[in-house]
């Protein structure tokens, strides 16, 4: 990660740019007699460098004249030698304890399109000898590297000061480390490539295309980053706090809205039928700016099967037979009976409702603790929902023997005939919604006309957290 202060956008250069700085850089220090082009094998090369307490020794390249490496790079780059034929290395100090000051690589032969310059190039700089060019052409004040890049920043520093450039620097801190899940682009590429997940922004990985594919807001990340701060000592944050941060951001700005995962279908059977009735319910209460909207209430309707229980436990105070609870922003409703296939199952729960209960109207003096949300069956309309949940069972996966069999194999759930409200057949890729009472969704990039997918980005409450409690 790197920041600029002072950047000025017009200095930005493409691919192709970048490759040719960095090459008239590294010929400026062959010209100074500071880079040589070696043929050695890697293994030479490494026997070469010796160890951290054995000096390196020369080899017969390093000491070839500037001009002469002049024109071998140039034969490097013109392509006339095959892929690890030989490399360029910088001249600095073989009997330096910092590895990394050894004569480190700067180039090497690699015959291979890039998606960006084409085959203009076949050879292409370390990592080392760019990062610092590279912060330096951008004008980088603060190049912010994780703690195992401390060894690496002598190097950084040495390549600017000969080049008498842009004086970038590099500081670091600690990586960040969440549980539950992997950081490590190794470790996620397997994920990929392996099949356990459907890409890098498959909404279970940490990554930014899949954290925004998932319904993570830019100021949700950014009120993270500000609450785990920076440290130098490496420490494993808690993905409960990332998920606390998008609850309250989306509870601010994101649209109430009915959906029905897992239907079980209620009878009114004292409301006429063919009868429909217009009920007003608020867009979100935190933001009265946002208005309200109608729902249609009829005498068929939709619960979550959740919702129901024919014999609960005590302090049960959803619906049951007997039992009454308000549908949100319409009436109470009274269990009076249930319907049930040959195996037993129910299949409907017939209910009457008391006229006089109307929210916002209520003249009935009842009063019941549990609300419930619900959806007409003549209009409710089907959608596909993804409910996701931590790739890992474990809080640290990078710790054990094969991070795959930590994999949670409860990590997607596919619900391909949930029912939501008709305001959700009309919605675009990234919108935010709080499904009531279900958790916080987004529109996925895979949505169709008439055919929304959406994609839960966290629960109300921190549903895991109770549940590992729970098993210890």
């Amino acid at each position: 990660m790197s920041v600029g202060l002072g950047f000025e956008p017009d200095k930005v250069l493409y691919a192709s740019d970048y490759f040719q700085q960095l090459y008239d850089w590294a010929v400026v220090l062959v010209k100074k007699g500071l880079a040589y082009v070696d043929f050695s094998s890697p293994e030479e090369i490494a026997t070469q460098k010796g160890s951290p307490t054995v000096p390196g020794t020369p080899n017969q390249y390093r000491n070839t004249s500037p001009e002469e490496n002049l024109a071998l790079f140039e034969r490097m780059k013109n392509g006339e030698y095959p892929d690890g034929h030989c490399v360029l290395r910088a001249k600095i100090d073989l009997a330096s304890p910092n590895m990394h000051l050894r004569d480190p690589y700067l180039y090497r032969i690699k015959h291979a399109h890039h998606h960006r310059t084409g085959d203009k190039w076949c050879i292409y700089p370390m990592y080392d000898w760019a990062h610092g060019q590279s912060d330096s052409i951008e004008q980088i004040t603060h190049s912010v590297c994780t703690l195992e890049f401390i060894p690496h920043r002598a190097l950084y520093d040495w390549c600017i000061e000969q080049l008498g450039i842009y004086p970038s620097r590099q500081y670091e801190f600690a990586r960040l480390n969440l549980n539950y899940t992997v950081m490590s682009k190794r470790k996620l590429l397997q994920l990929v490539n392996e099949g356990h997940v459907r890409g890098w922004d498959d909404p279970r990985m940490p990554t930014i295309s899949a954290m925004r594919r998932r319904g993570f807001t830019p100021e949700s990340i950014r009120e993270f980053a500000k609450r785990v701060g920076v440290a130098k000592r490496e420490n494993i944050i808690d993905v409960g706090l990332l998920e606390f941060c998008i609850r309250e951001d989306l509870n601010k700005r994101a649209l109430r809205r009915f959906a029905v995962l897992r239907p079980l279908k209620v009878v009114v059977t004292n409301y006429p039928e063919g009868q429909v009735e217009w009920l007003e319910t608020e867009n979100n209460p935190e933001d009265p700016g946002t208005g309200t909207r109608n729902l249609a209430f009829s005498r068929e309707l939709y619960i979550e099967q959740d919702d129901f229980m024919e014999n609960p436990p005590p302090k049960y105070f959803r619906l049951y037979p007997g039992g009454m609870v308000r549908l949100k922003s319409a009436y109470i409703i009274e269990c009076t009976s249930v319907a049930k296939d040959a195996a037993g199952n129910i299949t409907e729960v017939h209910c009457r409702y008391v006229p006089e209960s109307r929210s916002g109207q209520d003249t009935s003096g009842l009063k019941v603790k549990g609300v419930v949300h619900w959806l007409s069956a003549a209009h409710a309309q089907v959608a596909e929902v993804r409910l996701y949940d931590r790739l890992f069972q474990v809080e640290d996966p990078a710790a054990e023997d094969d991070f795959k069999q930590s994999i949670n194999p409860h990590s997607l759930e596919v619900v391909e005939t949930a029912l939501v409200e008709p305001a959700l057949l009309e919605t675009t890729a990234g919108e935010h919604f709080q499904f009531t009472r279900l958790g916080y969704f987004c529109t996925d990039t895979d949505s169709a006309p008439g055919k929304p997918v959406f994609n839960r980005t966290v629960t109300l409450k921190d549903a895991w957290a109770k549940e590992v409690k729970k098993q210890g």
